[in-house]
């Protein structure tokens, strides 16, 4: 058994080649696997599987796709015939299209010791799933790889802001944006104090001994201007959700934001100057800027009642939640795939794209926001939450209450940090944290 890693992009065969619709397929020729290939000594496995394939008596090349790579180019250093690339293409199209395959991304071939012909091919399309394919017999399935839960705690405090401060931390910016979500109702993100505190429990996902994802939030707290704000999870009414130590729902019917990680660049006012009319005019939306293509959310549950092109609007979906709430969300880049008119989203769901179509000077969302059919200053209003903890459960929420704040409490903030909020008497406001 060999071991081999590819490590240049694998020559381009410039004659006798066969066009196809779906990738180049070359004409059947012997060939040998590049001899620049660097060569890798085999280590034994007590098991002797790799992707669950009995690798005894064959020899292993790995590697990673090269830029305008397709399955034949890949395939034909191995003589696989362009037949068997061919079937293999159009069979797999049910399981994984190999249209699909992209660069960068991690293959192996295996080839049995007595033959120069490859005899399995395994695409690994992310971090979390492979596909294998048999090029003897044209089997073509897909696993998921096994995943490890492993929690993580995290305590730290506001030096620069959320954002800055947790990604020093490695936390990802996805469980930033589910801590910055968790929050949006109870704390200005965007007037934090230099010094204010927060601690977070979470599981991340581990594949091969790498970090690929994370589970929901467990357990949190954040301190802002001395007051705390603890975030237990509870099931009542068999669902889960967070409540504040006072049993109040963390919940609220909107997201604070619609979209994640950004500013907001312009409020609510009844006398702005237009930056593309050069006049004076109300401005009845809040704009958030962002880059283009940055994935805009509905912010509550609801039904689409328009999903258009539209002058000033530019792309826009306009949404109704309730008899009372009603938003809408301008300047698309492009509508989401199957939004539209008397669709019913989901709070968070995708439903556009950051752009500057109709009248704006640059990429950005204006976000407008009605109440009782009237447009008004989204930032001032008071989202009703979820419903509190019910008398019958607060004994129960309580005891729950009580263990994940012993566990608050056990983690302890790096002593550095702790060195510098004792030193700093007089903390200075942070503006726009999650920037």
């Amino acid at each position: 058994m060999k071991n081999k890693w590819i490590g240049i992009a694998l020559g381009t065969i410039a004659s006798l080649a066969i066009v196809s619709f779906y990738y180049f397929i070359p004409l059947e020729v012997e060939q040998e696997v590049p001899k620049d290939f660097e060569e890798v000594v085999a280590v034994d496995s007590t098991e002797n599987l790799l992707y669950g394939i009995d690798i005894k008596g064959l020899n292993i090349v790995e590697g990673q796709v090269k830029r305008n790579q397709t399955l034949s180019s890949i395939l034909s250093p191995f003589n696989v015939s362009f037949q068997t690339i061919d079937l293999i293409a159009k069979k797999s199209k049910e399981v994984f299209d190999v249209r699909k395959i992209r660069s960068n991304q991690k293959f192996v071939v295996l080839t049995p010791e007595d033959s120069s012909v490859a005899k399995y091919f395994i695409y690994e399309p992310n971090p979390s799933e492979f596909v294998v394919f048999h090029l003897d017999d044209g089997d073509i399935y897909k696993v998921e790889k096994p995943i490890e839960l492993r929690e993580r705690q995290v305590a730290g405090l506001i030096q620069t802001s959320l954002y800055v401060d947790m990604v020093k931390q490695d936390v990802s910016p996805e469980l930033i944006d589910l801590f910055a979500d968790l929050y949006g109702w109870s704390v200005d993100f965007q007037s934090l104090q230099k010094g204010d505190k927060y601690k977070v429990v979470y599981k991340e996902k581990i594949i091969d001994g790498e970090v690929v994802g994370i589970e929901d939030i467990q357990v949190a707290l954040f301190e802002h201007k001395g007051q705390e704000y603890h975030a237990i999870p509870f099931e009542q009414n068999g669902e889960w959700n967070f409540f504040d130590q006072n049993g109040e729902s963390l919940k609220k019917a909107f997201l604070r934001d619609p979209v994640k990680f950004t500013r907001i660049s312009s409020r609510y006012n009844l006398r702005r100057f237009h930056p593309v009319q050069k006049r004076y005019k109300p401005h009845l939306g809040t704009d958030y800027a962002a880059a283009r293509g940055t994935e805009i959310r509905a912010v509550g549950d609801g039904t689409v009642t328009h999903a258009t092109y539209h002058g000033g609007n530019g792309n826009y979906v306009k949404i109704k939640h309730n008899g009372t709430y009603t938003t809408q969300y301008l300047h698309m880049s492009k509508i989401a795939s199957g939004v539209k008119a008397g669709t019913r989203v989901k709070q968070g769901q995708v439903i556009g794209y950051v752009g500057s179509t109709g009248l704006a000077t640059g990429p950005h969302l204006c976000f407008r926001f009605w109440k009782n059919g009237k447009q008004v200053d989204w930032l001032n209003e008071k989202i009703p939450p979820s419903e509190p903890i019910l008398k019958e459960n607060l004994v129960a929420f309580e005891a729950t209450k009580s263990q994940f704040m012993q566990q608050l409490a056990m983690i302890p903030f790096p002593a550095e940090q702790q060195r510098l909020l004792a030193k700093e008497n007089d903390q200075p406001i942070i503006q726009s944290t999650l920037d």
